[in-house]
This record gives structure tokens, C-alpha cells and sequence, in this order.
């Protein structure tokens, strides 16, 4: 018995083949990897609605209905282009494409984002195509401003009164 036990202490220990004791972790990378590249592209893809820079306000309330998957979203860029969602639409065909929407609806409410930097008029002028389009509630999305703890600067025709 004594010959097929080793001479290190006298406990036996199995001889070791020419396995690799670690795991091979290249694989895995690589296909991380990619899975890295796609989200990265597929993510800005997700957007269901057109991103504006919209106005800030400090009367700003929440709409959370207007982030729900069913909600009927125009935005109005800069430029004066129209998105109805990611689409983008002909001022003479939105009335009818929200009037499609909100016609099977019972909530016939339809959200509005502008850019801070889009023609008053152009905005009024959408507003009058959602009116058109049978819409009963209009919701005018604007971000809302940190709270500093000072109160708002007054409007520049406020005149303060002098100390004669």
C-alpha cells in the first residue's frame, strides 16, 4: 500500500492533467462588448417623442398623463417643424392626424412642448389646428425652474416706487 501513495506527507494527492484552472473570460467580453454597442445605438432610438428645449417656468405643474405610451404629443421645434410623437407632420395635416387619435378616445386631451425658441406665432397657430381638430383639453408642457429660495425678478415694467 505504501507504493502507490507519494512521499509529501503521506496523503495522496491525483496527479493534475494539462486542464486550465481559470476561466476564460474573452468570450464573455466580446459579447458584452457588442451588447454595449448595441444599446448604445438603440437607445436614442426609444425616444417616443420629438426632444425640444422647452420653456422654463416656476408656475410649472405635473402632467404625468403626458408620459404615458398612449399620449397624444405635438412639439414644435425651433425651426417651426411639426412632430405629432416622432413623426413629423405638415401644419395642414395635423388637425386631421389628432383628430385620427383622440376620435376613439375619452380623454380627448392632447399635449403641447414648444422650444423657448419658437415663433410665438407659429405655436398660436398649432394651437388653433389642435382646437380645429376637436381636442377638449390642451396641455402645455414647459420644464419647471430650480427653486433658488429668492423670489423671481420682477417683470421689467414693474416700477418700483422712489423715496421722494
Amino acid at each position: 500500500m505504501a507504493g502507490t501513495e507519494q512521499r509529501s506527507g503521506g496523503r495522496y494527492k491525483p496527479q493534475v492533467g494539462s486542464q486550465m484552472s481559470s476561466p476564460n473570460v474573452i468570450p464573455m467580453a466580446d459579447i458584452m462588448l457588442v451588447l454595449l454597442i448595441i444599446f448604445m445605438v438603440v437607445t436614442p432610438m426609444l425616444q417616443k417623442n420629438k426632444p425640444v428645449d422647452m420653456a422654463r417656468t416656476n408656475t410649472a405643474r405635473d402632467m404625468q398623463d403626458a408620459d404615458r405610451e398612449d399620449a397624444v404629443v405635438v412639439a414644435v421645434t425651433r425651426d417651426g417643424s411639426i412632430f405629432l410623437g416622432n413623426t413629423k407632420v405638415d401644419k395642414a395635416d395635423l388637425s386631421g392626424q389628432v383628430k385620427d387619435r383622440v376620435s376613439n378616445r375619452v380623454d380627448k386631451t392632447v399635449y403641447l412642448k414648444s422650444d423657448a425658441r419658437a415663433k410665438y406665432g407659429d405655436v398660436v397657430a398649432i394651437v388653433d389646428e389642435i382646437r380645429s381638430a376637436g381636442v377638449d383639453q390642451l396641455g402645455l408642457l414647459t420644464e419647471r425652474n430650480e427653486r433658488t429660495g429668492q423670489p423671481p425678478p420682477p417683470p421689467p415694467s414693474a416700477t418700483t416706487p422712489s423715496a421722494d
